[in-house]
C-alpha cells in the first residue's frame, strides 16, 4: 500500500481537541464532522487537503482525550498518512482501529516541510520527500496490522475475515 501527496506540517503536542474540536462532537456523520478537521490550528486544511496528502507532526501527536473522532476525521478528509516523531498511545491504537495509516519517524518529521511532495510505502516503511529527494526509513507495520489498515479498520477487517475476503 502506498500514498503520495503534499505535506501539511504541525508542531509537537497537537491534541485531539485541535484535530477535531469538542464543540462538533454531536455531529454523527463522518463527512460532515471532517469538515471541521484541524480548523483550530489550520483554517485552510479542509479546503486544501486532497486525497493522499500527508500530515507531518512533532512529538506526541493526538494527545488528549481518547476519542476515535480524531483519526476518523483525518482519514475521512482523504489524508493518506500521518507521519510524526511520536503518537499518543491511545491515538496510535485508534488510528489502527479505524484504518488511518500512521508512521513514526523522527528524521522525516524534522526534515519534511509544509508543501513538500511526499511518498510513503507502507509495506517497507520508506518515506520519500520527492521535493528534496531525501529518503527516510520508518518501522513498517507487520502484515496483520497492514491488513487491518488496508481493510479500513479493525471492524471492517473482522467482517472481511468472517465473509472470507
Amino acid at each position: 500500500m502506498k500514498t503520495e501527496g503534499k505535506a501539511f506540517k504541525y508542531p509537537d503536542n497537537v491534541d485531539t481537541d485541535v484535530i477535531i474540536p469538542a464543540r462538533y462532537l454531536n455531529i454523527t456523520d463522518a463527512v460532515e464532522l471532517s469538515a471541521h478537521c484541524m480548523e483550530d490550528i489550520d483554517t485552510s486544511f479542509v479546503k486544501d487537503v486532497e486525497k493522499g496528502d500527508v500530515i507531518v507532526a512533532g512529538w506526541n501527536f493526538g494527545c488528549g482525550s481518547s476519542r476515535e473522532h480524531a483519526p476518523l476525521v483525518i482519514r475521512t478528509c482523504g489524508t493518506g498518512c500521518v507521519i510524526a516523531k511520536s503518537f499518543a498511545r491511545i491515538f496510535y491504537r485508534n488510528a489502527i482501529n479505524i484504518g488511518l495509516p500512521i508512521l513514526e519517524c523522527e528524521e522525516a518529521a524534522e526534515a519534511i516541510e509544509k508543501g513538500d511532495r511526499v511518498s510513503v510505502d507502507f509495506d517497507t516503511g520508506v518515506i520519500t520527500d520527492i521535493t528534496t529527494g531525501k529518503v527516510f526509513q520508518a518501522q513498517a507495520f507487520p502484515p496483520f496490522i497492514q491488513n487491518i489498515i488496508e481493510k479500513g479498520g479493525l471492524l471492517a477487517s473482522l467482517r472481511a475475515e468472517k465473509d472470507g475476503d
